[in-house]
């Protein structure tokens, strides 16, 4: 009888052993399954962008996979140029007129001058910014040494005398 009771509790150990294991790793899989992917910029819009470029003129282009429902870029920085307050959070005719994009971009021909407008499905966004107010800003790079020199640089131009650095993700909302 205590043999019997023996082998039975070792085999009820082990099953609840082997149990444990297995929801651990599968925990640990379903957690590295998850983790979001990150898309890279095209921050300089005088080269070729490897990954292609399907995004509006105004936008901070990055690659989209083919059958993305939300998909962000990694966190960058940028320099804020001209901001405009929003009327409400459904006001999609304000924004940084078009010209004012343009004209920023001809003073910073290798950093990509981008825009913010209304966050409608299957366009590009921006996070860690007001959603009170659309943006213009010019992509700052990676690192926060990087975006003072591209801060010292807007400021030299005497054009835009609000601008500040922001560390921010672009972010795509599909349909």
């Amino acid at each position: 009888m205590r043999l019997k009771l023996s082998w039975r509790l070792l085999a009820l150990v082990m099953l609840v052993a082997t149990l444990c294991s297995s929801v651990i790793f599968d925990t640990a899989q379903a957690q590295r399954r998850r983790r979001p992917q990150r898309a890279v910029i095209c921050g300089d819009p005088t080269a070729p962008c490897k990954y292609g470029d399907n995004s509006r003129p105004f936008d901070l282009p990055f690659h989209i996979p083919p059958r993305a429902v939300v998909f962000e870029t990694q966190p960058f920085y940028a320099v804020i140029l001209q901001s405009v307050r929003m009327r409400d959070y459904d006001d999609c005719d304000t924004f940084v007129p078009e010209d004012s994009r343009l004209a920023a971009q001809a003073l910073f021909p290798n950093r990509k001058v981008f825009a913010s407008r209304c966050a409608i499905p299957g366009d590009v966004y921006y996070l860690n910014v007001s959603e009170k107010a659309q943006f213009m800003a010019v992509y700052a790079g990676e690192t926060m040494a990087e975006a003072q020199r591209v801060l010292m640089r807007v400021r030299a131009t005497n054009r835009y005398p609000g601008a500040n650095i922001r560390r921010m993700r672009a972010s795509f909302m599909g349909t």
